[in-house]
């Protein structure tokens, strides 16, 4: 198995990408930036409140990743690394960031919600290198294990994946390209009650993903008129992250007589399923989410998921930009690129960090903050689909909308897109999930 970050660091080498650090100096931490808040929508202090304007650096645009090389989310790991990749390559094709290409490092692994010892690690590396910006992590218990350790050095952190209403205006230098449960979690809610369901059991993981998620779905399904026969909001019946056996989840959920069963897990789900179907459940008649809508081809006996359905926020990635990114990832790792689940996303967090730099003439934290919202769209400014385009705009003095690759709509006051894509998929008989259509949803 090819070693992710000597992959990269070979791949960045081949594109261009002049100077690749594992670790670094404390950045001096430049200015550029409105101060920022001293508190956030959630109620509690916003952990980059000192950060202050100052003068922008016009040093190298160095990009830290942290992201899940290892633990239940490790199978997302290959399509961030070809998103982010990919961006690179396209940035520094076109000049790079002020001139200059992009310096890539530290990369490391954010492990998982079961293990936070491995991202409070990898945090404390970035914590203490000269990178401004931050891509990870996917999953979102482990960015608000290390979210603090990293925005309050001023460094701008920003999510492929986190969707947790948690980290809704978390903080002003906290930014995801994904959107929040709400969008999800009402998508999928809807397409259970669209199915006929009227009764839902839940088996879902003590997560601050997969409890979120569980309270919106649960809200949308009841508001409809449909009931939550197991594992409701508040009646303490969700099972610990890492669990390994569910005879006692399963017996219960299929006690409780319901139509259909939402699955809220990760890596679990390869332990949940067969105990379902031993237990003798309709596996169709089962709805996943994107912690757990993956390729089971090699986990199941074919056909054991026929039907069941999940969800994945975010656009499905063009034909062209799919064999991107697989071209991509076979040059840098070696390996096929098979999952393509928010590479889009990926991408798009390099090239708005890339274009907020540009607009701010300052490739340090605040600087980049400052003009993120901006070139997302909040300006309302001239539409263009690539970093080079978007360039020749920003240097041409006009205000632009990054469309990007995943569809999302401009930065909202809480950071999180205005406006999302959520991908529908279902299950064939090779237990491999099949996109069959997008639904747009509004952030609220």
């Amino acid at each position: 198995m090819v070693h992710r970050n000597k992959a990269l660091i070979a791949a960045f080498a081949l594109a261009g990408a002049a100077s690749l650090a594992l670790a670094g100096c404390s950045s001096s931490g430049g200015g550029g930036a409105t101060t920022a808040p001293t508190a956030t929508s959630t109620g509690s202090a916003d952990p980059a409140a000192a950060c202050k304007p100052g003068t922008p650096s016009t040093g190298p645009f160095t990009l830290a990743t942290i992201l899940p090389q290892t633990g239940s989310l490790a199978y997302l790991n290959p399509p961030a690394e070809a998103g982010y990749g990919l961006a690179v390559e396209d940035i520094d094709a076109a000049g790079g960031v002020l001139g200059q290409p992009i310096k890539v490092g530290p990369i490391t692994d954010s492990g998982a919600s079961s293990d936070l010892s491995v991202s409070t690690a990898s945090a404390a590396q970035i914590a203490s290198s000269d990178a401004q910006v931050v891509l990870g992590a996917e999953s979102s218990s482990v960015s608000l294990n290390f979210v603090d350790t990293i925005v309050s050095k001023c460094k701008v952190q920003i999510s492929p994946a986190n969707t947790a209403t948690e980290l809704s205006g978390y903080s002003s230098y906290y930014f995801r390209t994904a959107p929040p449960d709400t969008v999800q979690g009402s998508a999928l809610g809807n397409l259970v009650i669209g199915d006929g369901v009227q009764k839902v059991a839940f088996i879902v993981f003590n997560d601050a993903y997969g409890t979120g998620l569980r309270d919106v779905v649960e809200d949308t399904v009841t508001k409809a008129g449909g009931e939550v026969v197991y594992g409701a909001k508040g009646k303490g019946q969700e099972f610990a992250p890492g669990q390994k056996t569910f005879s006692s989840e399963v017996s219960a959920a299929l006690a409780a007589k319901p139509d259909a069963i939402v699955i809220l897990a990760f890596d679990e789900t390869k332990q949940i399923v067969p105990e379902l179907k031993a237990q003798g459940w309709d596996l169709s008649k089962t709805y996943l989410v994107d912690g757990n809508t993956a390729d089971y081809s090699k986990d199941f006996e074919a056909g054991t998921l026929t039907g069941a359905q999940g969800t994945i926020p975010g656009a499905q990635p063009d034909p062209e930009f799919k064999q991107r990114l697989v071209d991509f990832y076979k040059k840098s790792a070696n390996a096929d690129l098979k999952d393509f689940s928010y590479a889009p996303e990926s991408y798009d967090a390099i090239v708005l960090a890339a274009l907020a730099a540009e607009k701010g003439k300052g490739t340090d934290g605040p600087t980049i903050q400052a003009n993120l919202a901006a070139v997302s769209g909040t300006s309302n400014g001239e539409k263009c689909s690539d970093y080079a385009s978007c360039l020749a705009l920003i240097k041409s003095g006009k205000d632009i909308t990054y469309t990007g690759k995943a569809g999302i709509g401009p930065f909202n006051s809480q950071n999180d897109p205005s406006s999302a894509y959520i991908g529908i998929y279902k299950f064939d008989t090779n237990n491999t999930p099949v996109f069959q259509k997008s639904i747009q949803g509004s952030v609220n």
